[in-house]
């Protein structure tokens, strides 16, 4: 499918897409580079593929670069890999916002390349190149947002590229794309978070039994809240503007509820929860999770 793929990055994702590439033989060379030496012995040990010492390096001929580092990394990668860049190269990446990553790329000026965002909505609580499977993507949605210079061509071969690795693709406008995210994945995991927080106080006398026995609700947001904080802090902070306004919402929606609770309001608090359960059915409907006890999860 490509001469030669470049992926910078090798967590979950970035060693998952690697694997992938592999064992559907996507490219006929495949090279490699993640900053830290036990991800790179990681590599060595486990895949037969180029591994770089160094940027500048891996992106040498290269069709199609992938950069599946934390979104603070993506400058420091950029300025490395700029005068190596191939003339038509396809420039993507698998990060969670993109407003921030646009005004660098911007600043930076590249010519004769196609920058076109990628984010597959998919991962785990797990983080590493050990984490890392092929069927990841499987019928999960990457969501893909080019910059106007961007090839329509190149652009189809970027949705095919991950058709390959099994994922649906939807094109997307960058703006859409940060706020619709803040709504799915960023407001989930900021309460998440908090939720966990507030169930798991170090100075609570009760936190081993919370613990021993947390029912499904609880025991689902520990497995948001268990995700790679590194990649959440810079989503968070690159996704401000947007996660602050849903935040917000949130806020307002949740004093609505502690009203309710509060006046002993039992048919505000029946209206709250009638309405929301719908959206369950719908997401069911819409393949993004069954029907099955336990969300489909064993």
């Amino acid at each position: 499918m490509f001469n030669k793929i470049s992926i910078i990055g090798c967590g979950l994702i970035g060693s998952s897409i690697l694997r992938a590439v592999e064992e559907k033989k996507l490219a006929s060379k495949i090279s490699a580079y993640d900053k830290s030496t036990s991800v790179t012995n990681y590599l060595k040990n486990n895949f037969s593929v180029e591994i770089c010492k160094n940027l500048s390096d891996v992106v040498k001929d290269s069709d199609l670069i992938i950069i599946a580092s934390p979104l603070s990394s993506y400058k420091e990668i950029l300025l490395s890999i700029q005068s190596n860049l191939k003339e038509n190269v396809i420039l993507t990446d698998t990060g969670s916002a993109k407003k921030e990553v646009n005004k660098i790329i911007g600043n930076l000026s590249f010519k004769s390349v196609n920058w076109i965002a990628s984010h597959p909505i998919a991962g785990t609580e797990y983080s590493g190149p050990e984490a890392g499977f092929s069927s990841l993507f499987k019928n999960r949605w990457c969501i893909i947002s080019a910059d106007e210079k961007a090839s329509s061509d190149k652009i189809k071969d970027l949705e095919n590229f991950w058709n390959k690795l099994g994922s649906k693709t939807k094109l997307m406008t960058f703006e859409d794309h940060d706020y619709v995210l803040s709504l799915t994945s960023h407001l989930p995991h900021a309460v998440a978070y908090s939720i966990v927080k507030t169930a798991i106080n170090n100075e609570n006398k009760f936190k081993d039994d919370v613990i021993q026995y947390s029912a499904g609700g609880l025991r689902d947001f520990t497995r948001i809240a268990a995700s790679d904080p590194l990649m959440w802090k810079d989503i968070f902070i690159d996704n401000s503007e947007n996660i602050l306004k849903v935040l917000d919402n949130y806020a307002k929606n949740l004093n609505e509820i502690k009203d309710a609770i509060k006046n002993k309001d039992s048919k505000k608090l029946l209206e709250i929860f009638s309405s929301t359960k719908k959206v369950r059915k719908e997401i069911i409907e819409a393949g993004q999770d069954t029907d099955k006890p336990g969300f489909g999860r064993k």
